[in-house]
């Protein structure tokens, strides 16, 4: 219950406390901006939240493929979930690692925290199996084809593919990634 008469989202010019102060929404601020203490907002901190660079991906997220490699990945990945050959998740990633039925894994970089997948390249290693991370979890979500963020997925190996070529020409750039 809010005291005070109307909710705040009926009020204009609201503040919500954040973690580094509170957020101002309404009264022509620029939505997402952070009120500072002289009472003015400052638009220059309105960064795009998802957007990474170079010094945001944690180290350890390694190999990380570059945007090119990574629109390859992210369209073969979307076309192998199309031919049911695409397992989502870390659980089903690392069991399709055991059964020895998969192709290659692709990790999400920006996984919270990066230590819930960190066991992936180590069994892909023990089992030759190339893998790769991209920088954002919420696009390879996108192309596995589901509504929510994916942390990793894995393109299983099916006879007969019709995408056994594709499949191949990934391995090998992934494979170049890591000399």
């Amino acid at each position: 219950m809010v005291r005070g008469g109307s909710a705040p989202s009926a009020r204009r010019g609201f503040h919500v406390p954040g973690p580094q102060g509170p957020v101002a929404f309404g009264a022509g601020n620029v939505e997402g901006s952070r009120a500072l203490a002289g009472g003015t907002v400052s638009k220059g901190s309105c960064e795009a939240v998802g957007a990474q660079t170079e010094a945001d991906v944690n180290p350890k997220a390694y190999p990380l493929a570059d945007a090119h490699l990574t629109k390859k990945l992210l369209d073969l990945v979307q076309q192998s979930c199309n031919y049911k050959q695409l397992r989502k998740g870390a659980n089903e990633a690392t069991k399709t690692l055991n059964r020895g039925i998969s192709e290659f894994i692709v990790m999400a970089a920006d996984a919270e925290p990066l230590e819930i997948i960190l066991h992936l390249p180590l069994l892909c290693e023990d089992k030759n199996v190339p893998y790769v991370f991209v920088r954002s979890k919420q696009a390879l979500g996108r192309a596995c084809g589901v509504s929510r963020p994916v942390i990793a997925c894995s393109v299983t190996i099916k006879e007969g593919s019709q995408l056994k070529q594709q499949i191949q020409s990934i391995q090998q750039s992934i494979e170049r990634l890591l000399v």
